[in-house]
């Protein structure tokens, strides 16, 4: 097996693409739902759009229960989609099983946030790596050329000498080699698009750089489309070429990684920047650091009007709480956007001088 993209392909061209992209899970109804014949869901995720290009990695940013990991499960075709369209080389897609999935699952593979639970326990290295190669043609007619492929999987995720763990089981592995393992099995199918949904986020601090740096590479090595999902904006600018940022089932801001967590345009994106914990924000009487939280998500099930953030976002204007917002774009980097009235010179001119929407930065008197 030859692991390789087409070289032919144009860098940036888009690999995957979601458009309106939209899943609600149902509530399971109680008999007074019954009786008042109301069917609530959990709007997981709303009107999404993301566009994955080869060659480039898109962070999703989000605090625990925004979304991303919906996200990636629509994009993986785990999960069937409420709306929205889900397109593969621009080609709308939909999958129903079994030949149709395999063939989608050849282009586009998931790798998933916990190593262990995604490797069977009873199985060794070697079966898991062969079932990849098999179910995807790519094991080719002998045994020789199934122990090349088998050697040339681990060789490309750093896991050297290969015939030192082929027979092993996931327990007897580390958890970044067990990661390395997933990653490996993903390759096994020759994918264009790797859905990585917090690859890292279990892993001992010291070794999740490895592991970065290896999907880093593999991108560069084979034109890979990455989709990275993780809770850490600070690991999105250092590993992502474009960030996207969630917040209760919708995108709220997007960019180029640099300018998105140097220059952070909606109220959210500046609170998920600013809950790090920094020694220079220590301000209670006993050095707790403060809290800048603001409270918690909204129900999803029942979401808030207008703008989801609006109940905790210390910017909010009575149109925060009845309009939806829509993307405006910033213009201070590359296709730099936030999803917030902030940015609507009409609604912002509306606000009565000196309060907290002027003094923002002063990023209004600069536009």
């Amino acid at each position: 097996m030859t692991l390789s993209q087409d070289a032919k392909a144009p860098a940036s061209e888009v690999v995957l693409e979601a458009v309106g992209l939209t899943k609600h899970f149902p509530v399971r109804r109680t008999l007074r739902d019954l009786l008042r014949r109301t069917h609530d869901a959990v709007h997981a995720v709303d009107e999404v759009d993301i566009i994955l290009r080869r060659g480039r990695v898109t962070a999703l940013v989000g605090e625990s229960g925004s979304g991303k990991s919906t996200v990636a499960r629509l994009l993986a075709q785990l999960y069937p989609r409420t709306d929205g369209d889900i397109r593969l080389h621009g080609r709308s897609t939909t999958v129903k099983g079994g030949k149709h999935f395999r063939a989608y699952a050849a282009k586009v593979q998931m790798i998933f946030q916990d190593p262990f639970a995604s490797l069977n326990p009873v199985h060794t290295i070697r079966y898991h790596l062969t079932r990849a190669l098999r179910i995807h043609h790519n094991a080719g007619s002998t045994a020789e050329d199934l122990e090349n492929a088998l050697h040339d999987l681990l060789n490309r995720v750093s896991m050297t000498p290969p015939e030192r763990y082929l027979d092993k089981f996931p327990h007897e592995l580390s958890g970044g080699q067990r990661q390395r393992i997933a990653i490996a099995r993903a390759l096994g199918a020759n994918p264009e698009a790797l859905l990585a949904d917090e690859p890292v986020s279990m892993l001992d601090v010291s070794i999740r750089l490895g592991v970065l740096n290896l999907l880093r590479d593999l991108k560069e090595k084979f034109n890979l489309a990455i989709l990275y999902i993780t809770h850490d904006i600070a690991s999105a600018r250092y590993f992502a070429d474009d960030t996207l940022v969630m917040y209760a089932g919708r995108m709220v801001e997007g960019g180029d990684s640099e300018t998105v967590t140097q220059s952070p345009a909606h109220p959210y994106t500046r609170l998920l920047i600013g809950s790090a914990p920094d020694p220079d924000r220590l301000t209670g009487a006993g050095g707790e650091i403060q809290d800048q939280g603001n409270g918690e998500p909204p129900s999803l099930i029942h979401p808030p009007t207008g703008c989801r953030f609006h109940p905790r976002c210390p910017m909010a204007m009575p149109r925060c709480v009845t309009d939806l917002p829509v993307r405006i774009e910033i213009g201070d980097g590359p296709g730099h956007w936030a999803a917030c009235w902030l940015y609507d010179e009409a609604t912002v001119a509306e606000q009565p001088p000196g309060s907290a929407v002027a003094s923002l930065n002063g990023r209004e008197e600069k536009r």
